[in-house]
């Protein structure tokens, strides 16, 4: 009985389950982290003293609740071999936090005459906002999971989350790869080599951690000898930092900063209690039947508790449950997983890892969960639907290239604004190129569930999901004609800006019109068509 009892808590593949886990975790962590001190010059300290602690506390909480999960199936069922559903932060979101939210608000608040304490104490109240109205969406919509899922195209859905891997997560992880080519270049191709060609590897090590540690070993070897240029940096000297997760109530100062962001805030709460649903169905499938309503409802929880403690990134359950359990893993794995993430945001020597590992050592992984994500959005959709995910993708390449186009070491703000601003010869480019992008998640699901109306012959679908398109852009949700891609009343927008709003508005009206008067025409033609025949007869 003991030994059973041992056997249970921590089998044999406990241990590959245990390092793939831990260390997408650190990747994620690794590149918030980064972003936020590397490209927009946020402080250390609040990062890693304030964001980390209760972001990592979600983690271990979330994780303890699975593992609890899995020891009562596992007795429910009678059977030793219940995998526990991978619980860690989710890449795409908290990627999208650092890159459209976190960031380009410091910004912000730099340029609105705040210092930077100051203003990084803002964007982490703003980062606890978005996390707690994430955590409360995801409660609510928990008991709602499968009514989403009916109303919105698995098209619009994959495809609008396929659109933030393939640019966020995979193109801007891949330009730092190739800024230090030597390190990045061979750390992806043993990535590839792993994961996508699927190659066994030497002692049945995880393809995440060989990966690592070559791209680690690389950086560090050919670093000191000069061979890497200025893309090396020595390592900085272990500090230690203790941070206690206490629940805090500084994130309501951050609501009102969160209001501009809610297009970007609250597709990233939905997409996670979707891919909840998905995690669940696929959990099921390999012989784990988790309840979807708890298992929606500890994510919820865990990233409601974690705003509420400091946190700026959600969790979610990982689409790897499946792998997991193939690997041998039980319930061991999301254990040690939680205690070791949730622990080392308390006594700092996660943020300590993460100084260690540079980014370009990062980049595959992310590269590889980028292209992974993307295919999953073909693989799952009929294959009638592809043109609809691939024309969902489109905002968010102009949200990417927006992303660079505004950054100051580039084009300086008051360029870029004369730029937006002018309309010399019509809308400018520059401006056709932000609207797009502002809340290019939405965006991405009203395009794709229109065309896939249309691919199903339901039109009159199509016109109304176009004239809920026109009414979102109207008030800036989607195609907000403010730089800062904010939401606001039209009546209220600038006199230069408020025929922007109108004219994307209108697009959406005049293309519903277009295709009503369509639909009528073919209803007519069909009519008159069968009324034809029945004279034949």
């Amino acid at each position: 009985m003991g030994a059973n009892s041992r056997q249970h808590w921590f089998a044999p593949g406990d241990l590959n389950g245990f390092l793939g886990l831990v260390v997408d975790n650190l990747s994620i962590m690794a590149f918030l982290a980064t972003a936020l001190i590397g490209i927009f010059g946020f402080p250390a300290d609040i990062v890693f003293l304030r964001m980390f602690p209760g972001t990592t506390f979600g983690v271990l909480l979330g994780n303890l609740a699975y593992t609890a999960m899995a020891r009562r199936l596992a007795r429910q069922a009678g059977r030793p071999d219940v995998t526990a559903m991978p619980l860690g932060l989710d890449a795409p979101t908290s990627i999208g936090m650092a890159l459209l939210v976190l960031g380009p608000s410091f910004v912000h608040f730099r340029q609105g005459g705040l210092d930077e304490h100051a203003a990084a104490v803002a964007t982490w109240q703003l980062g606890m906002a978005s996390l707690v109205i994430m955590g409360v969406l995801k409660f609510v919509l928990s008991f709602f999971g499968a009514f989403v899922q009916r109303h919105v195209p698995r098209a619009g859905l994959l495809g609008s989350i396929a659109g933030i891997a393939l640019m966020l997560m995979g193109f801007l992880p891949l330009v730092e790869i190739l800024k230090v080519p030597e390190v990045g270049f061979a750390g992806l191709g043993v990535v590839l080599y792993a994961l996508v060609a699927r190659a066994r590897m030497p002692w049945r090590l995880p393809g995440v951690l060989v990966a690592f540690v070559v791209g680690a070993l690389l950086y560090y070897t050919l670093g000191p000898l000069g061979w890497l240029g200025h893309g090396y940096q020595p390592p900085v000297a272990w500090q230690w930092r203790f941070a206690l997760p206490w629940p805090t109530l500084q994130w309501i100062d951050g609501l009102a900063t969160a209001v501009p962001y809610l297009p970007l805030i609250l597709p990233f709460g939905l997409l996670m209690v979707v891919g909840g649903i998905n995690v669940t169905e696929s959990a099921r499938a390999a012989g784990d039947d988790y309840p979807t309503r708890d298992i929606l409802l500890v994510e919820a929880l865990a990233t409601l508790v974690a705003g509420f403690c400091g946190g700026v990134a959600q969790t979610t359950p990982y689409i790897g449950q499946p792998s997991y359990k193939a690997m041998g893993a039980r319930s061991g794995y999301t254990l040690l997983t939680g205690l070791v993430i949730g622990l080392g945001g308390v006594f700092g020597y996660l943020s300590n890892l993460v100084e260690l590992v540079p980014l370009s050592v990062l980049a595959p992984i992310l590269v590889f969960v980028a292209i992974g994500i993307t295919v999953q959005a073909f693989e799952a959709t009929p294959t009638r639907y592809a043109g609809a995910v691939v024309f969902s993708f489109f905002p968010a390449i102009a949200r990417m290239l927006t992303i660079k186009l505004s950054d100051p070491s580039y084009v300086s703000p008051e360029r870029f604004a004369a730029l937006f601003g002018d309309r010399t010869h019509g809308i400018s480019e520059l401006a056709v190129i932000t609207v797009l992008g502002n809340g290019f998640i939405i965006t991405a699901m009203i395009w794709a569930s229109f065309v896939v109306a249309l691919i199903d012959g339901r039109p009159w679908r199509a016109v109304w999901i176009l004239l809920l398109g026109g009414a979102l852009s109207l008030f800036g949700i989607i195609h907000s004609v403010q730089i800062s891609g904010g939401v606001y009343l039209p009546w209220m927008l600038d006199a230069a800006l408020r025929p922007l709003a109108w004219q994307f508005s209108g697009a959406y009206l005049a293309l519903a019109t277009v295709l009503a008067m369509l639909s009528l025409g073919g209803r007519a033609s069909r009519a008159s068509g069968a009324a034809a025949s029945a004279d034949l007869r």
